[in-house]
């Protein structure tokens, strides 16, 4: 319920807020996939084989997970306003700035400096959820944004497919270059934290705060030097369930960035389907993962509705859509392109199923954590990025996708095996210091 006895009706401005950062992650997603477009055509213009195009691909993702663990330590000492513009903004010029490229080299410069940029974003997106939204919502405001990379790219696909055959591969760096110069400037305009926006109200910011929202957090850690001792960040790699989240997380994303980087190239190169044609068989796995994504959101929300244990509707839509995943090595047993995009489509929507993972980083992490936590997770996880793309390369160079597909389903398989070996209950971890503001032996 939203509106307290005797009360003003809670604003639902949170919902605003959520969508703003679902184009935030469209956008990023546009930034990382469009190398993946253009990989085919760019690779012939560079003349670069599938290895060195297999580092070019992973080229983002080493950058992007190394700096996770900063990028979440920027995002608990600067608020998603400031820092979400600057990254946007900066990423978006250096996107525009590939079409200067000429060889191996600078190009692969190019893509480490967009994961450079694009490194604190999803621990930014985290923070806005936890700031703005009560636990009984946060797996469905988190579906809603991981969303937009899926939503995005389905119906984005097709066009950058299209500009890539009418305008080539340096049209298609300048349009989502652009694109993520001008969405910079509008997110500066408009987002605010909950403290700060002039539209929301008590009612909400009670709604909220009572269902576990931690928008207060940064004001009970003003002057907590404390907060960044050697004692927190081994709290974040010694929990036996954080572990089996970060494995997941690897495991998740790994069918993500083959989708991201490789699968253009699988269905132009190995099914032999025109760019323009590829463009829009190649949304349909992504509408499917949206699918998956937003089921699973709402299905573990509503489990907890139903008074069902936090640990089972977190975990039960992670596990059977891991378990569902394994679907992509269909692909390897028919020549029937429909078929293929069937078998690929379904493994998507399960790893969908699998990407509500992040509710983890908000239940599990120490609340004066939560920027750290979420930089570890992800870099955790997009090691993937630099795995996948690199493995890939070398394991195709024979000429044959059919060990890359089997390379992945075996991760899709570990990951159902850390959810349900390693991932234990489901209840926030304690640091220290927390202990010692919930006992009063700190103060601001």
């Amino acid at each position: 319920m939203e509106q307290l006895s005797g009360k003003a009706k809670a604003t639902r401005v949170r919902y605003g807020m959520l969508a703003l950062v679902f184009v935030n992650v469209a956008i990023s997603y546009l930034d990382r996939t469009n190398i993946g477009v253009a990989a085919s055509a760019l690779g012939k213009d560079l003349n670069l084989s599938k290895i060195e195009m297999g580092y070019i691909l992973s080229a983002f993702g080493w950058a992007y997970a190394a700096l996770q663990i900063p990028g979440g330590l920027i995002a608990d000492r600067f608020g998603p306003r400031i820092l979400y513009a600057f990254c946007l903004i900066t990423w978006s010029i250096v996107t525009l700035a590939h079409v200067l490229v000429r060889g191996i080299a600078s190009l692969f410069f190019l893509r480490l400096a967009t994961g450079t940029l694009e490194a604190p974003s999803y621990p930014i997106n985290n923070r806005v959820v936890t700031q703005w939204f009560p636990n009984n919502e946060r797996a469905s405001a988190i579906a809603m944004y991981v969303s937009g990379q899926f939503i995005g790219l389905a119906f984005l696909s097709p066009i950058l497919a299209m500009v890539q055959v009418y305008a080539g591969w340096r049209g298609l760096f300048i349009g989502t270059g652009l694109l993520g110069l001008v969405w910079g400037i509008i997110w500066y305009l408009f987002y605010r934290d909950p403290l700060d926006s002039a539209n929301v109200n008590k009612a909400e910011l009670d709604y909220i705060e009572e269902g576990g929202g931690l928008f207060r957090a940064k004001d009970q850690t003003k002057g907590q030097a404390t907060i960044w001792q050697w004692s927190n960040i081994k709290l974040i790699f010694s929990s036996r369930t954080l572990w089996g989240v970060y494995i997941g997380q690897f495991c998740v994303n790994a069918t993500l960035w083959f989708f991201l980087t490789w699968f253009p190239t699988y269905l132009v190169e190995y099914r032999h389907l025109s760019f323009i044609k590829s463009g829009y068989l190649g949304s349909i796995p992504f509408l499917a993962a949206c699918a998956g994504l937003l089921l699973s959101g709402f299905l573990s929300d509503w489990l907890i509705s139903q008074g069902k244990s936090v640990s089972l509707a977190r975990k039960a839509p992670i596990i059977i859509g891991f378990i569902l995943s394994l679907s992509i090595v269909g692909a390897n047993y028919t020549d029937n392109n429909t078929l293929v995009i069937f078998f690929l489509s379904f493994a998507f929507f399960g790893i969908g199923m699998a990407l509500i993972s992040w509710i983890f980083v908000s239940t599990l992490s120490p609340k004066h954590l939560i920027g750290l936590t979420s930089g570890v997770f992800n870099f955790m996880g997009n090691l993937a990025s630099i795995v996948v793309p690199i493995g890939i390369g070398y394991l195709i160079q024979g000429g044959s996708f059919k060990p890359a597909l089997v390379f992945i389903g075996t991760i899709e398989f570990i990951g159902a095996c850390s959810y349900i070996f390693l991932v234990g209950k489901i209840e926030r971890i304690e640091s220290p210091i927390q202990a010692d503001i919930n006992e009063g032996k700190l103060v601001s």
